[in-house]
Parts: C-alpha cells; sequence; structure tokens
C-alpha cells in the first residue's frame, strides 16, 4: 500500500479554495452557455442595477443601498459585478492599487463579457498558485474590501462572490424565459 503524502494545513485551506471556486465556477459557465446579447441587456423589472450606453461606452449603475426596493439586477450589470470585485482585488492584493470603480468598465455584449472573466480568472488562478504559503495565511495583500484578515479569507470570500453572482444570473435567466409566461400556477 502506497503512503500518500501528509496533507499541510496550508494545502488543505488550498485545495478547499480551489474546490469552492471550481464548483462556483461551473455554476457561473453553466447560466452564462447559449446567452445571448438580447438577454444579456434584458432588464427583469422597471427598477434595478443596469448598465447604459453613454456616447459608446457602457457604465454600471451603483447602488444607493441594498435594500430590496432598489429591484433586480440585469445580468449585464451582474457579470459587470464579477469584472468589478475581480479586477479590484487583482489590482489591490497584486498591482498598484489605485483602480477605481469607475474604471472598470463594462463591454456591453456577452461575448466580451465572458472573454474578460476569463481573463480575470486566468490572473487570479495565477496569481494563487504562485504565492507562497506564508502569503496565503498572511494580511498584507488582503486590502480591498476588506484588510486584517488572512488572503485565504479574502479568496474564500471571491468565491462565495462568484457563486452568489452565478446563483442570481441563473435566477435572473429563469425570470427571462418565463417572461411571456404570466399565470401563476401553485
Amino acid at each position: 500500500m502506497k503512503n500518500k503524502p501528509l496533507q499541510t494545513p496550508v494545502s488543505n485551506i488550498r485545495s478547499s479554495l480551489d474546490f469552492q471556486h471550481q464548483i462556483s465556477w461551473q455554476l457561473l459557465d453553466y447560466h452564462l452557455t447559449g446567452l445571448v446579447d438580447e438577454e444579456y441587456r434584458w432588464r427583469p423589472a422597471a427598477r434595478g442595477l443596469h448598465v447604459a450606453n453613454e456616447s459608446g461606452v457602457w457604465r454600471a449603475d451603483w447602488p444607493e443601498s441594498e435594500t430590496y426596493d432598489i429591484g433586480p439586477a440585469s445580468i449585464a450589470w451582474l457579470t459587470w459585478h464579477i469584472t468589478f470585485w475581480w479586477s479590484m482585488v487583482l489590482d489591490n492584493s497584486f498591482g498598484n492599487g489605485t483602480l477605481t470603480r469607475e474604471e472598470v468598465r463594462c463591454p456591453g455584449n456577452i461575448e466580451e463579457t465572458i472573454k474578460r472573466i476569463n481573463q480575470l480568472r486566468m490572473e487570479w488562478q495565477t496569481a494563487l498558485a504562485i504565492m507562497p504559503d506564508d502569503e496565503l495565511l498572511a494580511v498584507e495583500r488582503t486590502k480591498w474590501p476588506f484588510t486584517g484578515k488572512p488572503f485565504h479569507e479574502l479568496a474564500a470570500w471571491l468565491n462565495l462572490e462568484l457563486m452568489k453572482n452565478a446563483s442570481e444570473i441563473g435566477y435572473c435567466r429563469f425570470l427571462y424565459a418565463s417572461r411571456n409566461n404570466n399565470g401563476c400556477h401553485g
């Protein structure tokens, strides 16, 4: 019988983070597959977070609050939100930390949006793969959206955000697919 190499506490953390990320990514990929621009830019309600084309530049709304009455977000906004938090974490943890929300652009179409999300995912995975164990446990790289926590907790937060946004995209797709069915059953 072969002996398995012993897992260290840090390798267990890395394994758990990777497991969470893979599941979250699979859900996002599932909900993005087959998505077209019409559905991507569809607004599920008259009010809600969305993107707007301002003189050829797509800009995302920013919520004044996180109360329920602001309305549901569109898929365009939700995918922008993914690029926003990944861009901000990468810039603050591995870049110069000067990126602002206004600088995180929305491509305005699903094809470019998926490319950007995939690019950010690759940057994130590369950064984590080469990060020394002591930095994963340290607080120095944890600068946005919170500080004073070990970096692995920031990585776990990103996995939760990815899962949350993927779920919201899926729910919006259910609403879109059933938008012409006005009858309630149940």
